[in-house]
């Protein structure tokens, strides 16, 4: 595996491993012992994927596993904001490597392929001592996204798709990870530790499933429905319901006929 030309130029390193319980917690154990990155990891094989909430992810061989660590990105506030940074760096690595139709950005860490899972993204934040008894402790951020790049996982309670489906000129994971670490650089700029959200936002918004459709969101004591009208100025989902328009900071959502609709979440 190799990092893309532009990343390596900006002084991003490489880790990359054959296996690993996860690249998230072997993140971990590097911030641990004081790595501050920005370092990527990547691993051919994972043995404990996960995902949200400790759900697991499955990683058979020829799939994309990486997480990068990164520090001084800005305040513990705006890291949830890393995931719409990555989730439009891996819209723009695709689009780079001639995917675009069929893609799109499931709210808040979900990437699509015609409608079924192809990857996800899964954001962690350490603190950590800095030294300094002003501001005594700081974020490291993780950010871990895996893609379906040969294979697709079977008897998952939702579809899942793999890149490979495309045809025999489907990106390898090769070549997806080196577009993704440029495409990261770049959108990392726009962002620019949150100052440049609005602008991000709207590429967002332009790769976003169901947006004004309507929807389910699962939460975590109740399934709210309403049109999906935006995400606001802070990231959160804009919800329309009959009761009103709802903030939603954190959920599933859950696209397509009331009918297709499954709560088994992702």
């Amino acid at each position: 595996m190799k990092l893309g030309d532009f990343a390596r130029g900006q002084g991003i390193r490489l880790l990359d491993l054959e296996t690993v319980d996860s690249t998230n917690d072997e993140a971990r154990r590097l911030i641990a012992d004081g790595e501050r990155g920005p370092l990527w990891i990547v691993a051919a094989r994972q043995t404990n994927g996960h995902g949200r909430l400790g759900r697991d992810w499955k990683s058979p061989p020829g799939n994309l596993f990486a997480s990068l660590i990164l520090y001084d990105f800005g305040d513990l506030c705006v890291a949830p904001q890393l995931g719409f940074v990555t989730g439009v760096a891996a819209m723009r690595a695709l689009k780079a490597l001639r995917i675009e139709a069929g893609v799109a950005l499931k709210w808040p860490n979900d990437l699509l392929l015609d409608g079924a899972k192809l990857g996800g993204v899964l954001l962690e934040t350490v603190m950590v001592p800095t030294g300094d008894v002003r501001t005594p402790a700081a974020p490291v951020a993780i950010i871990g996204i895996g893609v379906n790049c040969l294979s697709a996982p079977d008897n998952l309670p939702y579809p899942a798709r793999a890149l490979s489906v495309l045809g025999p000129d489907a990106p390898k994971r090769e070549s997806l990870f080196a577009a993704l670490t440029d495409a990261f650089v770049e959108t990392l700029a726009v962002w620019r530790s949150g100052e440049g959200f609005l602008q991000l936002r709207a590429e967002w918004l332009q790769y976003a499933a169901g947006l004004g459709a309507h929807i389910r969101v699962a939460l975590a004591h109740e399934t709210i429905e309403g049109r999906f009208d935006t995400i606001d100025a802070t990231g959160r989902l804009v919800l329309t319901t009959a009761m009103g328009v709802r903030n939603i900071e954190a959920g599933d959502v859950l696209i397509g006929p009331r009918s297709a609709m499954t709560e088994a979440l992702t």
